[in-house]
């Protein structure tokens, strides 16, 4: 297990002698086993639920929320974080701060041998790209204290990781401010009230001062979540260009590695500049496939109901509620609550399929016919190879357990058709079954 204990913040624990404190004092590697007990997540269910009212079992079903089912694709996640922030570290010794301070005081540029790292997840709306972010983030300690290193005094406090949301009128100034709220939160400081202090503090210079922040308090990793909206913005307040150079100049200037999460709206932002572009290079989340990590899933979530009498998990309710979400677990989620909600206030016993389907028209759910290409999350799996990644700006269809359309008709042997599917000669076909010209007159 991890050397730290769970928490805001953890004293330096040195392992190794790398001749860097920032990477020796870095947290284990979880194993996949670890990791799914420490982000497993199951609200107990109450023992006296058979003596409540249907009010308050319709009380319990916000617990739901609460409930997070470790999978693959989360660990892939989790190991991509977690080698981002050793990247970093690799990077960055105590020399290169200073030298990278100096350099931003002096308006200079920085040059390394070895650039921190960079990349995205980007993912259909309610995959769980957040909600895996944060925890897998919470496995590690976000502030670490040094106070000496190798019988040396080294007193410091070296953040591992910022999680930073880009508001919906984001800018150059309004994402610096974010990064220096984050800052605040995770060492107590006050820059952000100093800083939006000075009016007159243009973009270029909050660019600057973020800058230098995240050296100074050697950042291990800086994950800008709901990137969407910068695209958004810039498209509206056409401050592409700017915007563009302050995600580039981070990626570039600094030594810490920097993540984007958000839509897949914000491969548009990516590709538009090649720089850009292999910088931004990263996991692509599509939602499951009606197989057996969906059925897993699903029957997770299952024991989770709050009517009279539980409904069994047959095949028809699985493929209902997958029909009906997409396979989007935010959906799923969702929609199992809503069937328990309106099962409740109906007097009926337990869910079932007219029930899923009045759910789903209470809550508008109307699950895209296409999304954006990506891995599904049914596909990553533990001690097998990572599935290709996804081509590029390809959209998809949506996938359904019961297949759509008319049953196909019954064919039989002459049918041209048939004959194609099973690459017969067509002509060899047509006298074989009489229907050349030389075979009616002979």
């Amino acid at each position: 297990m991890s050397k730290y204990p769970a928490g805001h913040a953890a004293s330096a624990i040195y392992e190794g002698s790398s001749g860097n404190p920032y990477l020796d004092a870095m947290p284990d590697m979880l194993s996949p086993e670890q990791f799914a007990r420490v982000i497993a997540s199951y609200p107990p269910i109450p023992h006296d639920l058979a003596q409540m009212s249907p009010e308050e079992r319709r009380g319990l079903l916000p617990s739901l929320a609460s409930i997070y089912v470790p999978m693959p694709y989360q660990y892939a996640i989790y190991d991509t974080l977690y080698r981002a922030i050793a990247t970093t570290y690799r990077t960055a010794d105590v020399v290169e701060s200073t030298r990278a301070i100096n350099a931003y005081y002096c308006g200079q540029s920085t040059d390394y041998a070895t650039q921190a790292d960079s990349g995205s997840i980007l993912g259909v709306p309610g995959c769980g790209k957040t909600a895996t972010v944060r925890r897998c983030l919470s496995t590690m300690p976000q502030v670490i204290e040094h106070v000496e290193y190798q019988g040396q005094p080294l007193f410091c406090k070296q953040i591992l990781w910022l999680h930073v949301e880009c508001p919906s009128d984001c800018s150059v100034k309004t994402l610096g401010f974010g990064i220096m709220a984050a800052l605040d939160r995770a060492i107590g400081s006050k820059y952000l009230q100093s800083t939006q202090g000075l009016r007159s503090a243009s973009a270029s210079a909050i660019s600057v001062q973020t800058k230098i922040l995240l050296t100074n308090h050697h950042v291990g990793l800086l994950v800008v979540d709901e990137i969407q909206n910068a695209v958004l913005t810039a498209r509206k307040n056409r401050q592409e260009k700017p915007l563009l150079r302050f995600l580039v100049e981070l990626t570039n200037e600094t030594m810490t590695s920097i993540y984007f999460v958000g839509t897949p709206m914000a491969e548009e932002l990516f590709v538009s500049q090649e720089h850009l572009k292999r910088r931004t290079r990263g996991i692509r989340l599509a939602p499951f496939k009606p197989d057996g990590a969906y059925l897993e899933f699903v029957s997770r979530i299952w024991p989770y109901q709050y009517t009279w009498q539980l409904a069994e998990l047959t095949t028809s309710l699985t493929n209902k509620l997958y029909d009906c979400s997409g396979g989007i677990p935010a959906y799923i989620i969702k929609i199992f609550g809503e069937s328990q909600v309106q099962a409740l206030l109906q007097g009926r016993s337990c869910i079932n399929e007219k029930v899923i389907q009045q759910a789903v028209d209470i809550l508008a759910i109307k699950v895209p016919r296409t999304y954006a290409a990506g891995t599904h999350i049914s596909d990553f799996e533990i001690g097998v190879q990572a599935p290709e990644p996804p081509p590029e700006q390809e959209e998809v269809p949506r996938k359904y357990a019961v297949k759509r359309g008319r049953k196909a008709a019954q064919r039989d042997d002459g049918d041209l058709l048939v004959a194609y599917n099973n690459k017969v000669d067509i002509q060899a076909h047509l006298s074989e079954n009489g229907y050349l010209e030389a075979d009616y007159h002979g």
